[in-house]
């Protein structure tokens, strides 16, 4: 059954329609198929879905991202890799259901597999938790990030959660130094690791396992610290105010890419990748196959060192400052010169231009 957003309300009509003309069963009984009619009307789907698509705001695309019918980690899994074997357990408490890992292969190499599981249905997302990893969860992940990295295993992850289970039985047991623990796990694997966010990458639930050297994002994911329901009801007290608050955090992949957090967009099919998921599996094993394969002939501190310096880029350009002077107290703004340049000459664009006019007459004039 497909499911609709509120946005989509034309892209159903016109489906509908398509799926009408396409079957020979009409109100009069049997009929021909009008293939010309068909033809017209998946032509203007098309243009509908690409016009749709191509102007999503930051929270429709964040309703994308939790689309009942997106594919979700174990689809990519059974997708992308052969002969997975699934593991289980943290050796200390039990299994999470709401994370898949084992070790597969990709491209003919031996990778460690790690996803976050929301579930397809009302049932299997009950059991999976809603996609919310509890501290075994992570503390299962450490384990097989700790063995893949004794035997010189990549880490491929996949992430789509709206953040960590907050429940009292997951605080009671672990679940702040649970997140910490998968982060410094992650910061210290000596073997490349990799993070797909395939839907929502939400918080400290999401970052345990994108601690990585390459992060890439879905075009139509999102990924934040906090949703912007939870972002609108701390600034606003208003969750209805979720558009102004998705916009302001810079969570889609774009803005996301621009600020360097993330390395690079996989493009999805159009009207997303829930319309076509073999074609979205496909490329994503593309990257991975490719970005596996920038870490080839690094050693090991290499591989280290480049994870390290990426996350201590991020901000490097602009951002605030401790100062020097010891008489100044708190954070202060500091710019680059390149961006204070550039900056001066877009607020004195008017003044240079007629510079440029005046400079420009003066030659032609002596050359006259």
């Amino acid at each position: 059954m497909k499911n609709y957003l509120e946005f989509e309300k034309e892209i159903k009509s016109l489906e509908d329609e398509v799926d009408s003309l396409k079957s020979p069963f009409g109100s009069e009984g049997i009929s021909e198929v009008d293939t010309q009619k068909i033809k017209e009307t998946q032509s203007e789907l098309n243009e509908k879905l690409k016009q749709t698509y191509a102007n999503l705001n930051s929270w429709q695309r964040t309703l994308v991202a939790r689309h009942e019918n997106r594919p979700r980690a174990s689809f990519y899994i059974n997708k992308i890799f052969s002969s997975f074997t699934l593991l289980s357990g943290d050796r200390y408490f039990g299994d999470d259901k709401s994370v898949s890992s084992g070790f597969g292969l990709i491209d003919n190499k031996s990778v460690l597999v790690i996803g976050q599981e929301k579930g397809e249905d009302l049932n299997s997302r009950i059991d999976k938790n809603f996609g919310m990893m509890k501290p075994e969860g992570y503390r299962k992940c450490i384990r097989l990030m700790n063995l893949a990295n004794r035997f010189k295993i990549p880490v491929i992850s996949f992430i789509d959660t709206p953040g960590a289970y907050p429940g009292i039985g997951a605080e009671q047991r672990g679940q702040a130094s649970a997140i910490a623990n998968s982060i410094e796990c992650s910061m210290s694997l000596g073997v490349p690791n990799i993070s797909i966010i395939i839907g929502e990458g939400g918080s400290g639930g999401a970052i345990a396992l994108a601690s990585s050297n390459k992060v890439i994002m879905l075009e139509n994911s999102i990924y934040s610290v906090i949703s912007p329901e939870g972002c609108a009801s701390i600034l606003w007290r208003d969750p209805s105010k979720s558009l102004q608050a998705a916009d302001a955090m810079k969570l889609t992949a774009k803005d996301l890419l621009d600020l360097n957090i993330i390395d690079e967009i996989i493009k999805e099919p159009l009207g997303g990748a829930h319309r076509d998921a073999d074609a979205i599996a496909s490329d994503i094993k593309l990257s991975i196959i490719k970005n596996l394969k920038i870490f080839d002939n690094l050693s090991k501190e290499e591989i280290y060192e480049q994870r390290k310096d990426r996350f201590l880029k991020i901000g490097r350009d602009r951002g605030f400052t401790k100062s020097s002077n010891l008489s100044d107290k708190g954070l202060g703004y500091k710019e680059q010169s390149i961006d204070k340049f550039k900056r001066h000459v877009t607020q004195n664009k008017y003044i240079y231009l007629g510079l440029s006019i005046v400079c420009l007459a003066t030659i032609i004039a002596i050359f006259n």
